[in-house]
């Protein structure tokens, strides 16, 4: 494990770094018991608890994950995720209204949520890392709205005439952007990932869910084949197997390109993001193991009508902590809190306008 985060001995040299896993000590039981309240208190406000449930929920994960012992720290305030709920309520509603009324103002209107979409995502990813704390030294993002347009519009679009053959790089360019504006203690994150490897995991996801359908429709055709008989109880038990085939094919397809994609793509981009002279990352995810995890959590929510929901959400939050390395520097213990300064800003705040979340790997 130290190999994979040795420097290179010309550069100057700087104190040998803390090596250690992420922790994470949430508990199924617990974590339910806050998952149903959660629930029932939102159906009995018509929604408006899910404010408090967000923050209930991120503190509980965010204070269950250590490093060095040290957990993590969700700060926002329920009211300040309400204003945002309520507001894009208002905001959706008018966009219906309109709908009925006046296709042509609607579809002026869904054009500006077009338009606003990379702002809103920026102040997202803004309002979301302040309000994520790591040794009472608070996150930043440091992105723009012109970067964003074009990361997450004009390349995508562009992508489409290339018959999504320029994806895995569009792909890579959005991860550069996220990751590369994320700071910490007023260092920013270096990445250095490469284009190959978006192309051959997207190629490797690819080649194995084509291998799998055609090997569950052999199987498929045999199993149906085998079922019909030519009378109405065979042709309805053949309907019946049909559809039960399909919803298991789904699910595999499912959760094995989630499964291979993110796996292999977490690992790159975990091994070549780091801060520099404060830390450094390293993801040894397993394509099989996460495969097995994320197939039996859907099974298992799907079965017990999303009571496993929280079980599942544990069970994955436990195995990314458990195959993440982070390599902490000497410097890091002398980093001061610089985000705090600009705690009062409204474009950071702007993101509970439609409590917009930019998921992290």
């Amino acid at each position: 494990m130290e190999n994979a985060f040795n420097t290179d001995t010309s550069l100057p040299q700087q104190a040998p770094a803390r090596l250690g896993k992420v922790a994470f000590s949430g508990k199924a039981g617990e974590f339910f018991g806050i998952w149903m309240v959660n629930l029932l208190l939102s159906i009995v406000t018509l929604g408006i608890y899910s404010a408090w449930a967000k923050v209930r929920t991120n503190q509980y994960f965010y204070g269950h994950t250590r490093i060095e012992n040290q957990p993590f720290r969700y700060l926002a305030t329920p009211m300040q995720i309400l204003k945002g709920r309520i507001v894009a309520v208002i905001v959706f509603a008018l966009f219906f209204v309109l709908s009925a009324v006046s296709p042509a103002l609607a579809l002026l209107l869904a054009l500006a949520l077009l338009i606003a979409s990379p702002w809103l995502i920026v102040q997202s990813l803004k309002f979301n890392m302040r309000m994520t704390s790591y040794r009472n030294v608070r996150f930043a993002f440091n992105g723009d709205y012109g970067n964003a347009f074009k990361h997450f519009v004009l390349l995508p679009v562009l992508a489409v005439f290339t018959l999504y053959l320029a994806m895995p790089w569009v792909l890579k360019r959005i991860d550069q952007f996220v990751y590369g504006n994320i700071s910490y203690g007023g260092k920013k994150f270096q990445v250095n990932t490469e284009t190959g490897n978006y192309y051959i995991a997207a190629l490797v996801t690819i080649a194995a869910v084509v291998c799998v359908v055609i090997a569950f429709s052999v199987i498929s055709a045999l199993a149906v084949g085998a079922t019909a008989f030519g009378t109405d109880s065979g042709i309805n038990g053949v309907f019946g197997l049909s559809t039960v085939l399909f919803f298991v094919l789904y699910f595999l397809v499912f959760a094995m390109s989630g499964a291979i994609y993110q796996t292999m793509i977490r690992n790159h981009l975990f091994d070549n993001t780091e801060l520099p002279e404060i830390a450094k990352l390293k993801s040894e995810a397993r394509v099989m193991p996460f495969l097995w995890l994320t197939f039996t959590n859907l099974l298992a929510i799907v079965v017990t009508l999303s009571l496993a929901y929280p079980w599942a959400k544990i069970r994955k939050a436990a195995y990314l902590a458990s195959v993440t390395t982070v390599a902490v520097y000497p410097q890091a213990d002398t980093l001061a809190d610089q985000a705090q300064q600009d705690g009062n800003a409204f474009g950071e705040e702007a993101v509970g306008l439609f409590d917009i979340d930019v998921s992290l790997a």
